[in-house]
């Protein structure tokens, strides 16, 4: 990417709609604009013209009127990018988008790559990587709380919390440094109680955010809850009743469901990715089999695991011989199991005594005439409070839990080596070692391989 171009895109989804923004940045986008805009307002020009203000006017080309558009007029440094920035706003059809964008590389300018505005704001330091990948969750975002999550670490909230832990690493590493310019003498001046002290604290906080990828990841990609139990229970009807819409197949044939169904629904401002699997029984028949060892999958991936079990005919003791089957599973802390009694619309009353036999929370319904179905809703949103959430830094980023780790090593290396007397000159490689992957995830420390692999993942135009 040269930085020295003038870049164009649709930052509007591409499409018919009832206006479209074409998004202009770098030197020459104010005057490529004015070579085509041709304001309401009489002997304006937009080189004149403050920052922040916005014209109305015609888009022409030699021999065409192509739309009469609203043109913003950002200039450098306070712009999105730190450059000088357009945006045309046009009536959303695909033919005046295409025009205009056409015009605009006819007089000179080139088409953004993926993630080019975005990373041309890095570059200018508008704000740091880390801030800068929140953006494109922030686009992606489907629910309140990754919305939350992604505003919270757009704003530095997450940026922040690693840099005082770099900051507090580079005053070490500064007197361990000094210490090398006087290794003749023998000089400590890096004392190193307070500097395992330091360490130790560094551990704990680097553990304390790679324990919260685990709800930073789901929060961003859905909480997983698999329904699983034996064939004709009302697993597919649970599902049904979830969404409120027909999306499972729903028999009295056992076996029905063969492959997984899924589908996601917001509940008190969390997302929650529901899917119904295939019946655990002896299968039979290969497609059948190949169905049961995909439920199996999705119990392994899940957070949340809902057993749904017929209250008509299971006693407590048929569940719990059941639910012993994947206890392994289920003694994850990671994990909540939550036991479905169904079919209640068919019982006078119901199973007493069944909650104090069994160990796991266990709600009674009726799938069919969606009864109860709110106490499964309040039940999967204690689980996420359950889980922790809070305001504090939340790791969502594999990049970044990725960088932690390689941090949190270095880190140990280092109270390997404070423990043993290692010398300033061992421990300085260690301690550079930590603050570069504390550095790669801001991007004080970067590569031009690692911007753009972060950067083409977004959309065009942003």
């Amino acid at each position: 990417m040269n930085r020295n171009d003038t870049i164009c895109a649709l930052s509007t989804p591409p499409g018919m709609g009832a206006i479209a923004v074409i998004r202009i940045s770098g030197p020459e986008a104010i005057p490529a604009c004015e070579k085509i805009f041709r304001p309401a307002e009489k002997n304006l020009k937009l080189s004149d013209a403050p920052s922040h203000t916005l014209h109305f006017g015609t888009i022409s080309t030699s021999n065409e009127l192509l739309d009469e558009v609203l043109v913003s007029v950002f200039k450098a440094p306070h712009s999105y990018t730190g450059e000088d920035v357009i945006e045309i706003s046009c009536h959303g059809s695909v033919y005046i988008q295409q025009k205009i964008i056409e015009v605009l590389i006819c007089n000179g300018l080139r088409m953004a790559q993926p993630g080019e505005f975005t990373m041309r704001a890095f570059l200018n330091g508008r704000f740091d990587l880390s801030q800068a990948e929140a953006i494109a969750d922030l686009i992606a975002s489907q629910s309140q709380s990754a919305h939350d999550l992604a505003i919270r670490q757009m704003r530095g909230g997450f940026s922040k919390k690693i840099r005082e832990l770099r900051e507090k690493l580079v005053t070490f590493a500064s007197l361990v440094e000094l210490e090398l310019d006087f290794s003749e003498e023998d000089v400590e001046f890096a004392d190193r109680s307070k500097l395992l002290d330091l360490i130790l604290q560094l551990k704990n906080e680097i553990a304390n955010l790679l324990n919260s990828f685990t709800i930073g990841n789901v929060i961003k990609k859905g909480i997983p809850v698999t329904i699983i139990g034996k064939p004709n229970v009302g697993k597919s009807t649970l599902l049904n009743a979830l969404l409120n819409e027909e999306r499972a197949i729903v028999s009295e044939i056992p076996g029905t469901t063969r492959d997984t169904v899924e589908d996601t629904i917001v509940i008190g401002g969390y997302s929650f990715r529901f899917i119904d699997t295939a019946g655990l029984r002896e299968a039979e028949g290969k497609i059948e089999s190949i169905g049961i060892e995909k439920t199996w999958e999705k119990i392994h991936q899940a957070t949340i695991i809902l057993y749904v079990f017929d209250a008509t005919k299971d006693s407590s003791k048929v569940v719990m011989n059941a639910v012993s089957e994947f206890s392994e599973i289920t003694e994850d802390s990671t994990k909540r199991l939550i036991l479905i009694g169904n079919k209640t619309d068919k019982l006078s009353e119901l199973p007493k005594g069944f909650r104090e036999f069994v160990d796991h929370e266990t709600i009674f319904i009726s799938a069919k005439r969606k009864e109860n179905i709110h106490l499964i809703a309040e039940s999967l949103l204690k689980s996420v409070r359950q889980a922790g959430i809070t305001d504090t830094a939340i790791v969502s980023n594999t990049r970044h839990y990725d960088a932690l780790s390689h941090a949190l090593e270095a880190i140990n290396s280092i109270h390997e080596g404070l423990n043993t007397g290692l010398t300033p000159d061992l421990l300085s490689v260690d301690i550079h070692k930590a603050l570069y992957h504390l550095g790669e995830i801001t991007g004080e420390i970067t590569t031009d391989e690692i911007l753009g692999n972060i950067f083409s993942k977004f959309c065009i135009g942003k």
